[in-house]
C-alpha cells in the first residue's frame, strides 16, 4: 500500500486545484495548486467550513446531494478566483465521509480552448493548402518535336529553368503554352516545391484579385474565414500567370508591385506578407499591341518578358506532325483501351495540308473523336475528312492504301511552291513554311525531280 506521505506528494505535485473536506464540511487538506490560484494560505483554508464560505460550490453540493458535480462554473468562496470545478464525494461502505473538489482558473480553461482554436484553425488552413498545392505534371522530355523552330524554344526553356527569373512564353491556343511552363518548372531548382496555375481569362475580375492574394476574415460579405491565395500557395515553387492578356489594369498594377516588391496584403488585410514565388505567365494575344492600345501596362510587360518563349504554330512545324500524331495516339490507346497503329499516308498528307488554327489541341481532340468509335487498327482519311478542310491542291493522292513518305514530303513542296511561287523570294517563303533552310529546299527539289519551271 502506498504511504500517506507518498499520496501527499502525489497530491502536492498536481497542477489542478484540490480541496477536501469531511462529512461535516470542515476544510481538511489543500494543495499548493489551490493555493497559488486562490491566493489563500493553507493554514486560513483549512480551519474554513465549506457550507459557510462556498455554499452553492461543486464541493458543498456534492456533500448534499451524494452525487458528483461536473463543470460546474463559480467563484471560490474568498477569492475573486473564477474556476471550473468537478466535485465528487468519498464514499465509504455506503457512508459519506467527505468530498473532494478539483478545479482550474477559468482563465486556464479559455486559454487552452483558444490554442484548440488557433491549432484547429492552423490545421484547417493547412489542409486547405494542402489541397490547393500541385506539381508539375511534364517536363521537356514530355515536349515532342525535332524540328529547328521547336528546339529553339526548348533551348531557350531549359536555360530559363535553371534561374529565378519570370519568363512570357507567347503561342497561339493549343501550342503547349503550359507544357512549356511545367517544364521550366521541373527543370530547375524549385522542381521540389509548388506548381501552382490559374487562367486569368477563366476567372472574373471580381474574384481574380482575392484568389490571386487571398483574403482575411470579414473582409466582404461571406468571406467567413481567412482564405490563402495563389502567390501564397506557391511559395518557394512557381506560379503560372495562363491568359495573363486578359487581366485588368488596376491588378496589373498590384502584380507589378509583387514582381517588384516580392510581397502584398491580403484583401482587407493589413498584415504584409513577404514570398519567394518564380512567375511564369502565358498569352495567345499580342501583348505589344495591347500595350500600344493601352489595354497592357508596358512596364509589367517589361517585367514579365524578362525570358520571352515564342511557340511556333503547328503549321509551322509541319515535319513534327508525324510524330505528334504518333505520340497522341499511343496517349489516346492507353486512355480509351484502343490498338491504333496510326495513320494511312493519305491521312497523315491531308493533316500536313491542314492549317489546324486550334494547333495540338485540336489535333488530339479531332484524333480521340475519331478512335472513339473506330473499328481498324489504321486512321485513314475517310475517318479524318469530316473533321478537317484538306485543301491537297492540285496534287492527285490514292483515296486509300499506305504511301512512301518521300512521296509526302514532294507533295508537300510542290504545294508549297504552287502557293509561294518559285521565285527566290518564294522559295524563302516556302522553307520557312516547311520549316526548313533554304538550301535543304533546293536539295530536295533536286532530289525529287520537281520542275519548277512548270509550277
Amino acid at each position: 500500500m502506498l504511504s500517506l506521505g507518498i499520496i501527499a506528494a502525489v497530491l502536492d505535485s498536481v497542477q489542478e486545484a484540490i480541496e477536501v473536506t469531511d462529512k461535516d464540511g470542515n476544510i481538511i487538506y489543500v494543495n499548493p495548486a489551490f493555493c497559488r490560484i486562490t491566493g489563500i494560505p493553507f493554514e486560513t483554508r483549512t480551519k474554513e467550513n465549506i457550507f459557510n464560505i462556498s455554499p452553492e460550490g461543486a464541493l458543498a453540493l456534492a456533500l448534499k446531494t451524494g452525487k458528483s458535480i461536473t463543470g460546474h462554473r463559480t467563484k471560490v468562496g474568498g477569492s475573486n478566483a473564477e474556476v471550473i470545478s468537478n466535485a465528487v464525494p468519498m464514499v465509504v461502505n455506503g457512508e459519506i465521509i467527505g468530498a473532494v473538489v478539483i478545479f482550474q482558473h477559468i482563465t486556464d480553461i479559455i486559454k487552452l480552448i483558444e490554442d484548440l482554436k488557433r491549432s484547429t484553425n492552423m490545421i484547417r488552413d493547412l489542409s486547405d493548402k494542402y489541397g490547393q498545392v500541385t506539381q508539375s505534371k511534364y517536363g521537356f522530355e514530355n515536349i515532342v518535336g525535332g524540328s529547328a523552330a521547336i528546339g529553339d524554344c526548348i533551348k531557350t526553356a531549359q536555360m530559363a529553368a535553371r534561374s529565378s527569373s519570370t519568363v512570357l512564353i507567347l503561342g497561339e491556343s493549343g501550342t503547349g503554352k503550359e507544357v512549356f511552363a511545367n517544364a521550366i518548372h521541373n527543370g530547375g531548382p524549385r522542381r521540389d516545391n509548388p506548381f501552382i496555375a490559374i487562367n486569368c481569362a477563366a476567372i472574373p475580375d471580381t474574384l481574380l484579385e482575392s484568389e490571386l492574394f487571398g483574403y482575411a476574415r470579414g473582409a466582404f460579405t461571406g468571406a467567413l474565414k481567412d482564405k490563402i491565395g495563389k502567390f501564397s500557395l506557391a511559395h518557394s515553387g512557381t506560379l503560372f500567370l495562363d491568359e495573363i492578356g486578359d487581366m485588368n489594369l488596376l491588378l496589373q498594377a498590384k502584380l507589378l508591385r509583387v514582381l517588384q516588391e516580392r510581397e502584398f496584403e491580403p484583401l482587407g488585410s493589413n498584415r504584409t506578407i513577404s514570398i519567394d514565388v518564380r512567375v511564369i505567365a502565358a498569352t495567345n494575344r499580342n501583348l505589344k499591341q495591347l500595350v500600344r492600345e493601352g489595354k497592357f501596362r508596358e512596364d509589367l510587360y517589361y517585367r514579365l518578358s524578362v525570358v520571352e518563349i515564342n511557340l511556333p504554330t503547328l503549321r509551322e512545324r509541319t515535319e513534327d506532325l508525324p510524330e505528334l500524331a504518333n505520340h497522341i495516339i499511343t496517349s489516346l490507346n492507353r486512355k480509351l483501351g484502343r490498338k491504333v497503329v496510326g495513320l494511312t499516308a493519305e491521312a497523315l498528307g491531308a493533316m500536313s495540308g491542314y492549317n489546324w488554327p486550334g494547333n495540338i489541341r485540336e489535333m488530339e481532340n479531332v484524333l480521340e473523336r475519331i478512335m472513339v468509335s473506330l473499328d481498324s487498327e489504321l486512321i485513314t482519311i475517310k475517318e479524318l475528312a469530316p473533321h478537317i478542310t484538306m485543301g491537297l491542291g492540285n496534287q492527285d493522292v490514292p483515296e486509300l492504301g499506305l504511301m512512301p513518305l518521300d512521296h509526302i514530303e514532294k507533295i508537300m513542296i510542290t504545294r508549297a511552291l504552287e502557293k509561294y511561287g518559285v521565285s527566290v523570294e518564294g522559295k524563302r517563303q516556302a522553307a520557312k513554311f516547311l520549316n526548313i533552310s533554304l538550301a535543304t529546299l533546293y536539295n530536295k527539289v533536286k532530289k525529287y525531280n520537281i520542275l519548277t519551271s512548270n509550277i
